[in-house]
């Protein structure tokens, strides 16, 4: 008997050894050849690709359509699975390769009918535009192709790669149009349900246009908007107190800081751009960096951060010329309030009632049946379904539901020469609206909106409005009439998805939900705190994890906890003596910081609980409402103002609601932590999970997948914009002209490959702010893509 276990427990052995080696033998045929020649059909003539050290390739080919393929032969080397989950999303047919788990997300991604308008706006774009997708969606299937084994993520799905089509890239753009605007209008929505019920003076200063944090390009900061008095609204009676936050605040707002110094300010007279565009992050980072060459012809050479999946530097440096964006928060998506028409299934506008067009979207399923989607649309946009609005249904007016919202001319960015002429392209480039500021190689610097702009009728953009009589867009903003801001007298120019306009260009931008301006103005400060600048100069600003905005409330916290309240009980003296010792920074070691930020989020919650208790009341509690970003200033009214009109009946005074805030942080904090109050680090819940996609089911891998869990400094409402899946998702500081001086790093690294050598590199610069080259280092491989014969 033992000697037949021991063959069994050999054979099992054996058959597990081999079964390894198998599958290490198929991860490794996916690795890309980097080395060599190849024969590829779709060339006109012979291009190259040399990776530095790094894995960050040198793209060279003597046309532009030819450099479009090379472009797609490395994306499709380097991160084929990425750009397939990407288009899937966008056109929700993600599970058609995951299966049920992914159906909630494709519904609502269908909901949108991408994959149609993508062929729609494919069909519109100008024949150079098209010509170049179709070199490139060549490429990147040459690229697939090349790979001895299908990327490692099929075989663990049990799924096979599709080509890449032309369109496809058009979804990768919509997928940014998700990620960056509000696609089903429900701020609007949210807002309406509030002011449906909150008195005028009350929503006005629950929901203000912004405050003393301020700091805009154009216009002043806004002063706090008075308290309303307790004639007009009051919540005393409310009983009821909110959830406990913890330590949970705003959502993560998808944005970025960008900003650029004028030559007068720099060693070279050259200006300077700086940008640092925050999204969530995964493994591999959604940014690709490459420099692309076309060395004949109309030559340009342009370096910078691709996005894989699209044929394009999105932002860098031609050497004349760079840019970078931040997210505009414009008010880019209205919610059209629908009037029934008098007869089933029609609704009424200015010209006459209409039906409804429907559209029976199918979702393949992985193992199972189609679902069936019913999509019903308006000429306005698509009805938003299972919203309980009480005036009517809602439509949703989008900009990328509108071909004309999405089109190539970002290539145009590669060739120019001067702000002026950045300026007038990016006016008409067709992406989500950004903040697009701007410098050149003669020191001039610009900021301008870049991305399609529509022109509205007069109508409350804020809620549901009415367009049954009077339409509310009218076609698009012609390019002359864009807000812009050159050369400004200081010398300096910088956006951080806050308010940066004022007056009549406001009203053109719009507000989408634009950030608070803390951020906006440690930056601003920072900039004016020096005279000259040096491109490595700006990863100090960039990593400003300085509490600046947090400094008032730790004021306040200490005095709440005064010698009287602390008086004989350990755990709230414990909390007063960590804040009173804080290190003044989001930094990991910090536990002040923490304990701070966590008070102020208590008071927050409890307060916004008790001044929202009538919306809910009259909606049944069955909705979920939104702070504004702008409610800081109404917020800091009421801890120093303290009006007893508008404090919770479950307290008997502002500073009872304050201590109760203390002490419930203490409580969270011991239920859900070991040790004391003292080993609450920042870096304990600021910690890195920046994951591959799959990782959650096959967490054995997940250490081989995955990106190291690195405290991190930084938080939102500060430069250093970071958290655990959210930050920076590149960095760079560049001078035109001035490249080889200039810096970028980015999160993980080039390749989605885990057995690549690139599949981490430079993540570490990325963690520790280590300055990394902007332009590619020395070749360490060549790869020369030959026509086929």
């Amino acid at each position: 008997m033992k000697r037949w276990v021991t063959r069994l427990l050999s054979g099992l052995l054996f058959a597990a050894t081999v079964l390894f080696i198998l599958a290490w033998l198929a991860l490794r045929a996916s690795l890309p050849e980097l080395d060599g020649e190849t024969d590829v059909d779709g060339l006109s003539a012979a291009a190259t690709i040399e990776r530095d050290a790094s894995g960050i390739p040198t793209i060279t080919a003597t046309n532009r359509a030819d450099l479009a393929f090379a472009t797609g032969f490395a994306h499709g080397q380097d991160r084929f699975f990425q750009i397939d989950l990407i288009r899937r999303k966008a056109a929700g047919e993600l599970s058609e390769i995951i299966g049920a788990a992914a159906l909630e997300t494709d519904k609502r991604f269908r909901f949108h009918r991408f994959r149609s308008r993508a062929q729609i706006a494919l069909s519109g774009l100008p024949a150079i535009e098209s010509a170049i997708l179709e070199s490139y969606a060549d490429g990147v299937n040459a690229g697939l192709a090349s790979l001895d084994a299908k990327p490692f993520e099929y075989f663990v799905l049990r799924a096979e790669p599709k080509p890449w089509q032309p369109e496809d890239s058009i979804l990768v753009v919509y997928a940014m149009f998700v990620t960056l605007n509000d696609s089903r209008a429900i701020r609007d929505v949210q807002r309406g349900l509030a002011r449906r019920v909150l008195p005028a003076e009350a929503y006005t200063w629950l929901y203000p246009q912004g405050t003393p944090w301020d700091a805009p390009l154009m216009g002043e900061p806004r002063a706090p908007v008075p308290t309303p008095s307790s004639d007009t609204y009051s919540v005393r009676h409310v009983k009821t107190k909110s959830q406990p936050a913890n330590e949970v605040g705003k959502p993560n707002l998808n944005g970025s800081n960008n900003w650029a110094v004028s030559g007068a300010l720099t060693r070279t007279g050259r200006a300077i751009v700086a940008n640092d565009m925050h999204l969530g992050l995964s493994t591999p980072n959604i940014y690709y960096q490459a420099r692309l060459v076309v060395d004949s012809g109309e030559q340009r050479d342009v370096t910078g951060v691709t996005l894989p999946g699209a044929p394009f530097v999105v932002a860098g440096s031609n050497g004349k010329v760079a840019w970078g964006y931040t997210n505009s928060y414009g008010d880019w998506s209205d919610a059209v309030l629908l009037q029934a028409g008098s007869s089933p299934d029609t609704y009424q506008t200015p010209d006459g009632e209409l039906p409804f067009e429907v559209h029976r979207e199918s979702i393949e399923v992985k193992n199972s049946d189609p679902i069936q989607l019913v999509v019903r649309e308006t000429i306005w946009g698509p009805v938003l379904e299972g919203i309980d609005y009480p005036d009517g249904e809602i439509a949703v007016s989008w900009i990328a539901h509108h071909a004309e919202a999405v089109n190539l001319k970002v290539i145009d960015l590669e060739v120019a020469g001067t702000v002026y002429e950045a300026l007038d392209i990016a006016n008409t480039m067709g992406i989500p609206p950004q903040n697009f500021v701007t410098g050149d190689a003669g020191g001039n610097i610009a900021w301008t909106i870049a991305g399609k702009i529509p022109r509205k009728t007069s109508f409350d953009g804020m809620v549901p409005a009415d367009w049954s009589e009077q339409p509310g867009w009218i076609g698009w903003l012609d390019a002359s009439r864009y807000p812009r801001v050159v050369n400004p007298k200081g010398g300096r120019i910088w956006t951080a998805n806050a308010r940066v306009t004022d007056g009549e260009a406001l009203g053109l931008v719009g507000d989408g939900g634009y950030d608070l301006g803390a951020r906006a103005r440690q930056i601003r400060d920072g900039l004016f705190a020096r005279e000259t600048f040096v491109p490595a100069d700006m990863l100090d600003i960039q990593y400003d994890d300085r509490a600046l905005f947090l400094e008032p409330w730790r004021t306040l916290l200490l005095d709440v906890l005064d010698e009287e309240t602390i008086a004989g009980d350990a755990r709230l003296t414990e909390y007063r003596r960590l804040v009173a010792e804080w290190v003044p920074r989001a930094a990991p070691e910090s536990v002040g910081y923490r304990l701070v930020r966590a008070f102020r989020l208590e008071v927050q919650a409890q307060a916004f609980h008790a001044l929202m208790a009538p919306v809910r009341d009259g909606y049944a509690g069955k909705l979920g409402l939104r702070i504004s970003n702008q409610f800081e200033a109404s917020l800091w009214k009421l801890v120093t103002e303290q009006p007893q009109h508008l404090l919770p009946a479950a307290y008997d005074s502002w500073q009872a609601l304050m201590v109760e805030s203390v002490r419930a942080n203490i409580r969270y904090f011991e239920e859900n932590f070991d040790g004391s109050l003292a080993d609450r680090s920042w870096g304990e819940r600021n910690t890195a999970q920046i994951t591959h996609p799959l990782s959650p089911a096959i967490p054995m891998l997940s250490r081989f997948l995955d990106m190291p869990a690195d405290p991190l400094s930084g938080d939102v409402d500060m430069p250093k914009a970071q958290g655990p899946t959210f930050g920076a998702s590149e960095r760079f500081s560049v001078s035109p002209g001035d490249e080889a001086n200039s810096v970028m790093h980015m999160p993980t690294g080039q390749s989605g490959h885990p057995l690549s050598d690139f599949y981490r590199q430079g993540h570490e610069d990325w963690v520790k702010g280590r300055a990394s080259p902007f332009l590619p280092g020395e070749a360490a491989h060549k790869l020369v893509l030959q026509p086929s014969q």
